[in-house]
């Protein structure tokens, strides 16, 4: 009889962009370290209705996440397709799991994984639901009835913060909860909820020997570098970073403010008539389940950057980064920039301490929780933008140390969080 156990986690795969694929790609990858695991993604083909006017697949990284793993594949969910979720379920029982594992990360998806959850639930299998957030930075009137309606069939959950632990109370008054810290599956008569974190990414690594004055002569970058990377969203607060970084700019000249990432609702040719047709049904959709206030297509923050004036003194790459690129523009940066307006666990303040970088962030949502002023980064007050100034010659007076930030960070690995859910 086999020792063999086999898990699978359901999320996109490594061909789409986004944190939720990094996320989905390196749990499994952590999992498929155990040799007494195995471990399947099951992964969406299209994961949300065919009306969103966005490109949500990766066309331009070369590198295989998977390579050198045991982990299996299969590209078979599509939101679009109800039949398709069937197949899902059925395909995830032929496998035998004994451990199936769903990334939810936004209520749209609650349909479909609601279906499958059920399906598996129904059949015995164990169902935790990693919650990166109950409620959505941005929600429509729909929200609350499909994260009820999915997250009803969850047999256990994880959570990367507190106030996701509250949340999930609030939604679910009536059910029996326990904050553990590593999942029990003696106990059946009682939900837990794994209290863990945001993981340290692993996927891309620093590039050895890697010459840092050459890389931001090279780049056009001066001798403090503060770095904004990932998709150009309101919640994460770019306006805000690059209106403080311009007091910066006015009392010196040896600063620079790194961009790299595209913006999230222009990904597509405007040109095209299909994608016009999209902007047409998605903004009839939106004005139906969204406050008008909370559509943020038309968002330019990149055009401060020539009202203000600092052009010289930023360095913008507006597209999407292929994992080939990612390590450089952490590896010639001082410190990431985090001024959100809204937070929970960040992939890119995971991605930055791969990195060692400590973070300059708002005391918004968890980033209190894991960043200690002064200590592994600065925090500075939610919408005070002179504060966001300030933390930022606070970095430039008083660097953190690498070190600093890697003892922070010690006990965040997929290592450890991947035995704390499936022990």
């Amino acid at each position: 009889m086999s020792d063999k156990r086999v898990i699978v986690c359901f999320g996109p795969g490594p061909r789409f962009k986004g944190g939720i694929q990094n996320y989905n790609t390196s749990l499994a990858l952590a999992l498929d370290k155990n040799p007494a695991n195995e471990v399947h993604i099951v992964s969406w083909t299209q994961q949300y209705p065919a009306i969103i006017p966005r490109e949500f697949v990766d066309k331009s990284s070369k590198s295989d996440l998977l390579e050198g793993s045991r982990v299996q594949i299969n590209y078979l969910t599509n939101y679009n397709k109800p039949g398709t979720w069937r197949e899902t379920a059925k395909s995830i029982l032929s496998l035998n799991p004994q451990q199936v594992v769903f990334q939810w990360s936004i209520a749209l998806q609650g349909l479909p994984l609601a279906r499958i959850a059920k399906r598996l639930r129904k059949a015995g299998v164990h169902v935790m639901f990693d919650v990166h957030f109950v409620i959505q930075k941005e929600h429509s009137s729909i929200d609350k009835f499909l994260t009820k309606y999915a997250l009803k069939y969850a047999s256990s959950f994880a959570v990367h913060a507190l106030h996701t632990y509250e949340e999930l109370k609030k939604v679910f008054p009536e059910r029996s909860f326990e904050l553990v810290s590593e999942l029990d599956s003696a106990k059946a008569n009682v939900t837990q909820v794994v209290k863990l974190y945001h993981p340290i990414y692993d996927l891309y690594k620093p590039i050895p020997n890697f010459n840092v004055e050459e890389e931001k002569a090279k780049l056009g970058l001066k001798k403090h570098v503060f770095l904004f990377f990932g998709f150009i969203r309101r919640y994460k607060g770019l306006d805000q970073t690059i209106q403080a970084f311009a007091q910066l700019a006015k009392e010196r000249d040896d600063v620079s403010l790194l961009i790299c990432g595209e913006n999230f609702w222009q990904t597509l040719d405007a040109k095209k008539l299909s994608t016009r047709l999209k902007q047409f049904l998605f903004g009839t959709a939106k004005k139906l389940v969204l406050r008008k206030t909370d559509d943020e297509r038309n968002d330019r923050p990149l055009e401060l950057i020539n009202e203000l004036g600092i052009q010289e003194q930023c360095v913008v790459f507006n597209r999407f980064i292929p994992n080939e690129e990612v390590p450089k523009f952490f590896q010639v940066a001082d410190c990431v920039v985090l001024f959100y307006r809204t937070a929970t666990p960040s992939g890119i303040e995971s991605l930055s301490y791969n990195f060692e970088l400590p973070i300059l962030a708002t005391r918004v949502g968890h980033f209190p929780e894991t960043i200690q002023d002064g200590f592994n980064g600065y925090l500075a007050n939610d919408g005070d933008i002179a504060s966001m100034t300030e933390q930022m010659r606070r970095m430039i007076a008083n660097p953190i140390p690498h070190e600093n930030v890697r003892s922070a960070t010690a006990n965040m690995s997929w290592t450890n969080y991947a035995k704390s859910i499936f022990p």
